[in-house]
């Protein structure tokens, strides 16, 4: 998916001149409930971005904040709870050409370092770029899309699962008697 092919929470940004201010964006009911849905959350109450944009040669920085509010369904018992997001921004936005998307990987190599100008690089074409959607993806990566909500153990134990270094059940209790010498 291409920045302008998702739409929900669209905020172009003219490249020239650049805004001088802080920029705060806030994303409407009808965004957050079509946010809502591509991230498959039950719902987001609140969706807010404070960003700076400032020219870095031929790149342009956004840094600021993402706060939301989210509701979220649990991973172990599948029950909503919510969850507060307050997470930086670092984006780095740069003309797609300018970008180098076939880097040259060694076979032996197993580890690569990049370097904080190499992370967060989003590509546009044009006289704007997509704020909107950089925060939109930022969200999606906020989501811990394996958390617990408050009943989560209490889930586990109706279940009969108990700490992942115990295990239990009749194979497990036969295995713990035989170690421990008891027939």
């Amino acid at each position: 998916m291409t920045m302008s092919d998702a739409c929900e929470f669209s905020r172009l940004v003219k490249v020239k001149p650049l805004p001088g201010e802080t920029l705060a964006m806030e994303a409407d009911a009808k965004e957050r409930k079509a946010l809502a849905k591509r991230f498959q959350l039950p719902s987001i109450e609140k969706l807010i971005a404070t960003v700076d944009l400032e020219e870095d040669g031929k790149a342009i920085r956004a840094s600021g904040t993402l706060t939301a509010a989210i509701t979220q369904s649990c991973a172990i018992s599948g029950e909503d709870f919510a969850v507060q997001i307050d997470e930086p921004m670092a984006l780095r936005f740069l003309e797609e050409h300018l970008i180098d998307r076939d880097p040259v990987f060694e076979e032996d190599e197993i580890e690569i370092e990049l370097d904080a100008e190499d992370l967060d690089e989003i590509g546009y074409t044009g006289e704007s770029f997509d704020l909107g959607e950089a925060i939109a993806q930022t969200l999606g990566l906020a989501i811990d899309p394996y958390a617990e909500g408050p009943n989560a153990d209490a889930a586990r134990k109706k279940a009969g699962i108990t700490k992942d270094d115990q295990p239990s059940g009749p194979l497990a209790d036969a295995l713990a008697a035989l170690k421990n010498g008891q027939n």
